[in-house]
């Protein structure tokens, strides 16, 4: 590659410093991103800069990564490729050294009007690989109120196409692990099993108790409201037992009438009723040497409560219409959202069952009282259902990550992942917005009614959320992340520890 004499060998080293780093083991996009930038503004010596990738369709430039005073107010925007500087260096995939921006045609001034940072010069490249242009490196206000040059330029250059190219590379790796990881989700998936999203103590602590209760033939059972994922800790029950390689039988008691839930439970022989045209395995015997969940057994009738009951106690039954006893080797987990001590004391539950159920009894709280996981479940039901409706959504916008951490979710986890699968429907990226999510706010309660403790608990989540997001984004950089947000890296430091901030 021949080198221009206008870049002095001070930046030549740092340049060739700075490719050797960018192409040697770089995989996280966003680092890779930052890192670039970081450098980039470094060997020109500007006061802020961004990085600007086009959307799949060439529509609009996203701010993937703004360093600088106004960094993160920045990267709210979107801009169309037919405005601002940005916007004319894609259409013409050429460079742009801008050193009187408030009177040059091409400057539009909305992101500087909202953000409030005047740019008074800047120069443009665009990120080209195979000669097309992919995205646009900006650098602003030269330092000491000096100007941009052609070294600048012929730096920035040789830089934006290295990064383009590293960037690419990087982003197709990424691509590769999304699809495999979605693979193994599917698999798992289709195995029956569901992915456990847990990052609150209380969560993890749930956890802890079903690793030590696992190995135990007791029966257990699972209380909490519906939708909070009490499948899910059934599912975990099973796979940290010995049993794992056994069957995992699940039965929705509620979702059948008396007569063929027995049926369903216990199999039955041809001829026990009208539609009993041949022999039927239950799912007790489909379940032998496994694990049988048995979901709202609240609802289950009492007259099949006896049935069960003997099963727990002496692991045998008769099928519908059969003498014969059958027995068999497996470990009932059930569970309930109602109160099943309620329905004992009405005598709608029978006592001597619910004893016999209720060894090893666990828990699963409501989301409004695990806020930890709320904004890793969104981001994976975000990943989840932007593959499936085809767009690239990067994340939450401030608003939306607030919304959803106030919001009550009386439908806990189901009602989040619905609300999440409608946003990616309706929503435009970059970035879902609290719109999207079409939550009544105004109407619920703030998540924990604790007055300002809880609302103290909420900013605070939202701020640890926020910065641990920022963080990974730049890979840890301190320096770099403090940039983006905008505040002293010393204050950062005071935050990352306050908030107990740790890299995952």
């Amino acid at each position: 590659m021949k080198v221009s004499s206008t870049i002095d060998t001070e930046k030549l080293n740092a340049l060739i410093e700075i490719n050797t780093l960018i192409n040697s083991n770089y995989s996280d996009v966003n680092a890779l991103l930052a890192h670039i930038l970081s450098s980039a503004m470094k060997l020109v010596e500007g006061e802020a800069s961004s990085i600007l990738l086009l959307d799949p369709h060439r529509k609009f430039l996203r701010f993937e990564v703004a360093l600088g005073p106004k960094g993160i107010e920045a990267k709210k925007f979107v801009v169309r490729t037919d405005e601002g500087i940005a916007g004319w260096v894609v259409k013409n995939n050429r460079s742009l050294i801008v050193n009187d921006a408030e009177h040059d045609p091409r400057f539009s001034p909305s992101v500087q009007q909202s953000t409030g940072y005047k740019t008074q010069n800047m120069i443009a490249v665009p990120m080209c690989v195979k000669n097309e242009c992919i995205g646009v490196i900006e650098i602003l206000n030269k330092g000491k109120d000096r100007e941009f040059d052609n070294g600048d330029l012929e730096v920035l250059e040789i830089l934006a196409n290295q990064a383009a190219i590293a960037y690419q590379n990087a982003s197709y790796l990424q691509i590769s692990r999304d699809e495999i990881a979605a693979l193994q989700d599917q698999i798992h998936h289709e195995r029956g099993y569901h992915t456990l999203i847990a990052k609150s103590p209380v969560i993890l602590e749930k956890l802890d108790i079903i690793e030590r209760v696992a190995m135990s033939e007791s029966s257990v059972l699972i209380l909490g409201e519906s939708g909070v994922g009490k499948e899910l800790f059934a599912e975990q029950l099973h796979l940290k037992s010995d049993r794992r390689s056994g069957p995992f039988v699940r039965v929705n008691c509620a979702a059948l009438p008396e007569g063929l839930l027995e049926s369903e439970l216990f199999g039955h022989v041809k001829g026990a009723f009208t539609d009993a045209v041949c022999d039927r395995k239950g799912r007790f015997e489909a379940a032998h040497q496994g694990t049988i969940f048995l979901d709202e057994i609240g609802d289950m009738p009492l007259s099949l409560q006896a049935k069960l009951l003997r099963v727990l106690q002496d692991r045998s039954f008769e099928k519908l219409g059969s003498s014969e006893t059958i027995t068999v080797n497996v470990r009932i987990v059930a569970a309930t959202n109602r109160d099943i001590e309620k329905l004992v004391d009405e005598q709608k539950f029978r006592s001597d069952l619910y004893y016999r159920l209720n060894v090893l009894p666990l828990y699963i709280p409501p989301l409004r009282q695990r806020l930890e996981d709320i904004p890793s479940l969104a981001d994976f039901f975000m990943n989840k259902f932007r593959r499936e409706v085809k767009k690239n959504f990067m994340g939450f916008s401030e608003g939306a990550l607030s919304a959803i951490l106030s919001y009550s979710w009386p439908g806990n986890i189901r009602e989040l992942e619905n609300t999440i699968e409608r946003a990616c429907v309706i929503g435009r990226p970059p970035y879902i917005k609290e719109e999207d999510l079409l939550l009544n706010i105004r109407s619920m309660p703030v998540n924990n009614a604790e007055g300002d403790k809880s609302l103290k608990s909420v900013i605070n989540l939202f701020k640890k959320h926020y910065i641990q997001k920022a963080l990974e984004d730049n890979e840890w950089n301190q320096t770099v992340t403090a940039q983006v947000l905008d505040i002293q890296r010393t204050y950062l430091s005071r935050l990352i520890k306050e908030l107990e901030i740790k890299e995952r």
